[in-house]
Formats: C-alpha cells, structure tokens, sequence
C-alpha cells in the first residue's frame, strides 16, 4: 500500500510516523520549509506517552517526486487546499483514494447527500468549484481528526492526546478501500472505525471546534478556560446550540448533547486551540471552514445565527489586524 501524507505538520507527522513505524507501507510525507529539511536530514521524531521514536518516511517537496499513490491523506489546514488543489494530481492515478482529513466542514459534504441540497458547492471552502473539480468527490474517503499534537520544533511532533481517525464514505458505504486503510490504521496502532454517517461525526468534530478555536482567538484562553464555568463557556454553548439547529435542519443527528460535547473538550485540559496558535504564529487561521461556513448554511436552511455572526465578525477583524486573514 502506498500512502502519501500531504501536509505532514503535526497531525500528518503523527500518522506518518506510525505507519512509517509498522514498516508494511509505503509512507510518503509532502513537507516543506525547515520541517522538510529536518526530516530529510534526521528523521521524524515522535515524542508520544513519554516516548520518543524516529523514522525515516519518504521526505519530499513536490507531488511530482511522490507519484502516483493508493491513498493521499490530505492533513492541510482548510485555507490551504484551494492554492494546492492542482499541485496535487502527479498523485492521483486512475484508483487513488483521497482523504479528507480537513478540519471543518469539506468541499464534498454535499456529494451524494440525498435530498433537495445534494451535489451543491460549499462556497465558505470552495468558492469557484476548483475543489470539486479538481479533487472530485468521487475520489474521497471522509476522515475525522481526534488526536491533538504539536510541532515545537522542525523535525519533531509532540502527541499530547488521542487516537481515534474515524473513516466513512460520503454515501454511507462499507468500501474495500475504507476498510483497507482502516485496518492499515489500526495496525499502526491507531482507531480507525468506520462510520455509516460521517457527516454526522463531522458535526460533533466541528461543533466543539466552531466555537473553542475562535474564543481561543478572541481571548488567548484555553480549552481548560473556555470550556470552564463562566461567560465564555456561555458563549460557547450558545454558538454550538445555533450551529447544531443547522445541523439538524441539514439532516443531522447529534448522538450526545451540547454540555457532553463541551466536557469532551474540558477532557484536552490547557490546551491552545490550532487557530490560537496559528494567530501568535501569524499564521491565516481556518475561519471560513470552523465559522464562515455555519454563517453561509445558516442562509441556506434558514436558521438564524446571531452569535455565531458576531464572533465570526470579531474574528475576521481580529486576524485582519493581525495580518493573518
């Protein structure tokens, strides 16, 4: 099997590594910048439960040098794949999978979603259709991220929690390829169920992460704080209760409650959501696929989201100012 990781940051390290590690794949990570170098020159170092581990994964730059492959996990932040979209099809040969391992709401949520909504574009994600056209739903496996983990330094990802990547196919099926990388997942030591309704579990991914990541970078809180008792808390579940009468109308079903899902969050403890991170980085933050997103669906099934729309109009001018929008 061969798995190439486009965007080995810290998620896409993480996986790299332990695939790398069970040694019966072949694991291609695309990189660039300093992490690339560090790679190429000394290896991968997972620190993880207290351990530390190296591996030697495929290190490149470019699509062109990977080739074609079986699966590409895509592990970029959401803002990222239009600029890169095209870059991406030296990968893509007649049979290759795609993984959607993108925070937030995906270009192909709507792809073989029955109802009167289906094969619509997500314009917060895809604005023009080059998604669609150039990664086409057909091609995609959906992927939800659990673990958190950082990169301190070029080389090296630090894992602090999780291990869960939950699989499933935009028309519900139990696929040969999702059931192959499944088990390729769950051999490198990871959970890798897969679900009937992943846009179900899309939902409870992004309803904690459309309102912890934006406080965090209103505020510089926390999930420890955030998630606490207090003000901000009730911020917080007033934009997940908007977000998930969205969901609903959209055919959505929520299998816990607002409070269980924020308590699923308290569970990270003082962690820094990725947008705060990527805003003291200066980095553009995931606004339209965690906020912008909720704000444009709202329109569409005509559900109001009046809290959501503040902190999204909080949020854009605060990475405006930050020279990170």
């Amino acid at each position: 099997m061969k798995i190439c990781i486009y965007g080995a940051g810290a998620i896409g390290g993480l996986m790299a590594a332990k695939l790398a590690a069970k040694g019966d794949t072949e694991v291609t990570v695309i990189a660039r910048g300093p992490h690339l170098a560090a790679m190429q020159a000394s290896g991968l170092k997972l620190i993880s439960d207290g351990q530390e581990s190296i591996t030697r994964p495929r290190c490149v730059a470019t699509a062109e040098e990977a080739g074609p492959q079986d699966y590409v996990l895509i592990t970029l932040k959401a803002h990222s794949l239009p600029g890169v979209a095209r870059q991406m099809q030296p990968l893509l040969g007649p049979q290759t999978t795609i993984v959607s391992a993108v925070n937030g709401i995906p270009w192909w949520y709507f792809y073989k979603l029955p109802g009167p909504y289906e094969d619509r574009r997500v314009a917060s994600v895809d604005p023009d259709g080059a998604l669609w056209e150039a990664l086409h739903p057909s091609r995609v496996l959906g992927c939800i991220i659990y673990p958190a983990a950082d990169v301190p330094e070029p080389g090296v990802v630090n894992h602090t929690y999780g291990d869960r990547f939950s699989l499933g196919e935009p028309d519900g099926s139990r696929s040969e390829r999702a059931g192959a990388l499944s088990a390729a997942l769950v051999a490198a030591g990871f959970k890798a169920p897969v679900r009937p309704k992943i846009r179900d579990e899309i939902w409870v991914k992004l309803w904690g992460n459309l309102a912890f990541n934006p406080l965090s970078a209103l505020t510089g809180a926390t999930l420890d704080v955030i998630t606490g008792e207090g003000e901000l808390r009730a911020v917080c579940r007033a934009m997940m209760l908007e977000a998930q009468a969205i969901a609903e109308a959209l055919g959505t079903r929520f299998a816990i409650d607002v409070d269980k899902r924020i308590a699923g969050g308290a569970e990270v403890g003082a962690h820094k959501t990725s947008m705060l991170q990527d805003l003291e980085r200066g980095r553009p933050m995931e606004i339209d696929a965690l906020l912008g997103v909720i704000v444009e669906l709202s329109e569409l099934v005509d559900q109001p989201a009046p809290t959501c729309r503040t902190v999204l109009a909080l949020l854009r001018t605060r990475a405006r100012l930050a020279g990170c929008y």
